[in-house]
């Protein structure tokens, strides 16, 4: 599935690769990848294996569940999805509460002690999905974990995840990426290097000169 899924998001673009011209993060950070999930979305085929993966990433790991929660925006309609082919409750976690009516964060029914996974577009830092973890916990919600498309795998986000005990199984992950990039010509072999040094330490922007 790790395989499938980075073949797919290489090929829409939802991933792209381009160690020699980096992208800047909102962060400032030098970034070698870039990663647009929203996309598959609009390719049926793809996002099929998408939510279909999810899918089997709850029942697998979370057989638990009650309520799936979308973190906003970007996994919202995943976890609308997701939901959809396992028979669930789903709503969304708002990134600020709203300025009118019940000014509510949580958005869809939420049952105190309610089993809940929350439906991640993308692991980077971690920050933003232990937020929600946060905000449902505070509702009254048991957080099985959380399940992803793509994770980079950054110490800094397991760090925190394993901090705030929190469990989360990707579809893929930058390794994955890295590896079927390579094997697809979409990179150089010489790159891999390069890629595995930025996910170990983005804050150190060696990697861009090439590393020797």
């Amino acid at each position: 599935m790790k395989v499938k899924i980075a073949k797919d998001l290489l090929k829409i673009k939802a991933v792209f690769l381009r160690p020699n011209e980096p992208f800047i993060w909102a962060s400032g950070i030098k970034s070698p990848i870039y990663c647009d999930n929203r996309l598959t979305l609009s390719d049926p085929e793809v996002r099929m294996d998408v939510e279909t993966g999810l899918a089997n990433i709850i029942k697998t790991h979370y057989p638990e569940a009650e309520v799936l929660m979308g973190t906003s925006t970007a996994g919202i309609a995943h976890a609308a999805i997701t939901a959809h082919l396992l028979n669930l409750p789903m709503g969304y976690v708002r990134s600020s509460a709203k300025d009118h009516g019940r000014k509510n964060k949580i958005e869809g029914k939420l049952i105190p002690g309610q089993k809940v996974v929350v439906v991640e577009d993308l692991i980077s830092t971690g920050g933003s999905a232990i937020e929600v973890v946060n905000v449902l916990k505070e509702a009254g919600a048991e957080i099985l974990g959380i399940a992803s498309i793509f994770t980079y795998g950054m110490k800094e986000s397991m760090d925190k995840l394993s901090k705030a005990n929190v469990k989360n199984i990707s579809l893929t992950d930058f390794d994955t990426i890295v590896e079927v990039a390579a094997k697809e010509k979409y990179i150089e072999e010489d790159d891999i290097k390069r890629l595995l040094s930025f996910r170990d330490n983005p804050s150190d922007e060696s990697w861009i000169g090439g590393i020797k």
